[in-house]
C-alpha cells in the first residue's frame, strides 16, 4: 500500500512539472528552457522558413551561443553597468507595453456598427479613395521636369512612358497603374495622388526610393466599406485603446 502511494505521488509530481523540466540543453549547469527555443522557432517560421530538424538544431546552437555570451557578460560584471541596466529596463518596459497592447486588442472587439460609423467619418478622406493613375519613372528631377514640359505642350503620355519610363512593369501599358488604393504605393507617391484632381498632371516630379515620377491622375472613386474594413478595424481599435490609456493616465498619481 505504501509503495503504491509513493509511486502515485511520484507520477503526479512528474506530470505536474514537464514544462519546468523541458530544456534544450545545459550550459555550465544553467538550463536553456524549451520554451525559449519554441519562441525562436515560432518567430523564424512566421517569416516563411519551414520547420525542420536542421532548423531546430540551428536554433539550439544559437541559444547555446547566446547563453555562453550572457554568462561571460555576467562574469565580467557587465550586467552591473548603469548603461546596461538602463537598456534592460527599457527592453523590459517595451515588452510589457507590447503585451498590454496585444491583450487590450484581444479584449477589444469592434462592432460592425462602430466600423460603419468610422466609415462615415473617413469616407471623404483621401485614404478612403482609390485612384487610377499613370506614371513615368525617370532617373533625375531634370528629366522629369523636361517630360512635364513636353506633356503640357501636348505630347502623348503613353508614348513617352513606353519610350522613356524606367518602370518595366508599366511602360508597355503607357504607364498605366490601374485602380489601386493609396496604401499600395510608396508614401511620396500616395501623398501626391491625394493632392491631385482628376485629369491633373503633377507640377513637379515626385521623388521616391525608386526615382522620380511624373504622375497623371486619370480618375478617382470611393472605396467600398468592405474594401477598407480592415483599415477601419485598426483605426477604431487604436482609438479605443488610446482611450484606455488616457483613462489610466487620468487615474494615475503623477508627482
Amino acid at each position: 500500500m505504501r509503495t503504491t502511494l509513493s509511486l502515485t505521488l511520484m507520477l503526479a509530481a512528474l506530470a505536474a512539472a514537464p514544462a519546468a523540466l523541458a530544456q534544450v540543453a545545459k550550459v555550465n549547469g544553467t538550463p536553456i528552457p524549451q520554451a525559449r527555443a519554441d519562441a525562436l522557432l515560432k518567430e523564424i517560421t512566421a517569416q516563411g522558413r519551414p520547420d525542420s530538424p536542421e532548423l531546430r538544431a540551428m536554433i539550439k546552437q544559437e541559444l547555446v551561443s547566446r547563453e555562453v555570451m550572457v554568462q561571460e557578460a555576467v562574469k565580467l560584471g557587465l550586467n552591473k553597468s548603469p548603461e546596461v541596466a538602463q537598456q534592460l529596463d527599457i527592453a523590459r518596459q517595451e515588452i510589457l507595453i507590447r503585451a498590454f497592447l496585444s491583450d487590450a486588442a484581444r479584449k477589444t472587439p469592434v462592432s460592425d456598427d462602430a466600423l460603419r460609423k468610422a466609415h462615415e467619418r473617413f469616407k471623404d478622406s483621401p485614404a478612403a479613395n482609390e485612384y487610377r493613375a499613370r506614371h513615368i519613372l525617370v532617373g533625375s528631377e531634370a528629366e522629369g521636369q523636361a517630360i512635364i514640359k513636353e506633356l503640357k505642350g501636348g505630347a502623348d503620355f503613353a508614348k513617352i512612358a513606353a519610350a522613356r519610363s524606367r518602370d518595366e512593369g508599366t511602360k508597355a501599358q503607357g504607364g498605366e497603374l490601374n485602380w489601386a488604393a493609396p496604401n499600395t504605393y510608396v508614401r511620396p507617391f500616395a501623398e501626391a495622388l491625394a493632392r491631385m484632381k482628376k485629369g491633373e498632371l503633377t507640377e513637379n516630379p515626385v521623388q521616391s526610393n525608386f526615382g522620380w515620377h511624373v504622375i497623371r491622375l486619370d480618375d478617382t472613386r470611393p472605396l467600398s466599406f468592405e474594401a477598407i474594413k480592415p483599415q477601419l478595424q485598426q483605426v477604431v481599435q487604436r482609438e479605443i485603446i488610446q482611450k484606455q490609456i488616457d483613462d489610466l493616465r487620468a487615474k494615475a498619481k503623477v508627482e
